[in-house]
C-alpha cells in the first residue's frame, strides 16, 4: 500500500498533485464515477434526472481568501452550495462569498455540474431559491425545474422535510 502512495504523492506533501488534479478535471471525473458506482449499489439508475440543492454558510478567519456577510445567518465567511442527487451522494459544490444569496449562487452550481449530469432536469430546494429571479437567472443556461418544499406551516417543532433531509444529512 506504501508503494501506491508513494507513486501518487511527493513524500507526504500532495498539495501539488491535488491541485493539478482539481485543475484539469481528474477530481471531478473520480466523483462523477464514485457516484454513478454509490447509485447503482443502491440499485438507483446511474444517471440521475433529480437533485437537491442547498448552501451553507461557515465562518472563516481573516486569512486571505474570498468572504462576505451573511446578514440571515449572521455569519461573515464562505458559503458552501451543493447539489446532491436524491441519495443524498455529492455531485457538485461551488464555495462563494457567503454575502451571496441562495438564488444567485444557484446559477455557477447548477452550471458546474451540467457537463456531468445533463440529465438532471429536476431540483428540489427549499425557500431561499423560490420566485422569479432565479428562473430568469437559469432561462438559457440549463433546463432545470425547481420544485420548492416548504415546511407546513401546521408543524410545530423539528420536521422532516421530504427530500430536502438527503442534503441536511450530507452537510452534517
Amino acid at each position: 500500500m506504501a508503494d501506491v502512495a508513494e507513486g501518487f504523492c511527493t513524500g507526504l506533501d500532495c498539495t501539488p498533485l491535488f491541485y493539478q488534479w482539481r485543475n484539469d478535471g481528474t477530481l471531478a471525473q473520480m466523483n462523477y464515477a464514485l457516484v454513478q458506482l454509490a447509485r447503482e449499489l443502491e440499485g438507483a439508475d446511474p444517471c440521475l434526472s433529480a437533485g437537491i440543492i442547498d448552501s451553507q454558510s461557515v465562518k472563516t478567519t481573516e486569512s486571505d481568501g474570498v468572504r462576505g456577510y451573511d446578514a440571515g445567518k449572521k455569519i461573515k465567511g464562505r458559503k458552501r452550495h451543493i447539489v446532491t442527487d436524491t441519495n443524498g451522494f455529492m455531485v457538485g459544490i461551488v464555495v462563494h462569498s457567503a454575502a451571496i444569496q441562495d438564488r444567485n449562487g444557484a446559477v455557477s452550481v447548477l452550471q458546474s455540474i451540467r457537463r456531468f449530469y445533463p440529465f438532471l432536469r429536476h431540483v428540489f430546494a427549499d425557500g431561499g431559491y423560490a420566485g422569479d429571479k432565479l428562473k430568469q437567472a437559469l432561462k438559457g443556461k440549463g433546463d432545470w425545474t425547481i420544485e420548492v418544499i416548504k415546511r407546513s406551516q401546521k408543524a410545530k417543532g423539528f420536521t422532516v422535510l421530504p427530500r430536502r433531509w438527503m442534503i441536511e444529512r450530507t452537510f452534517a
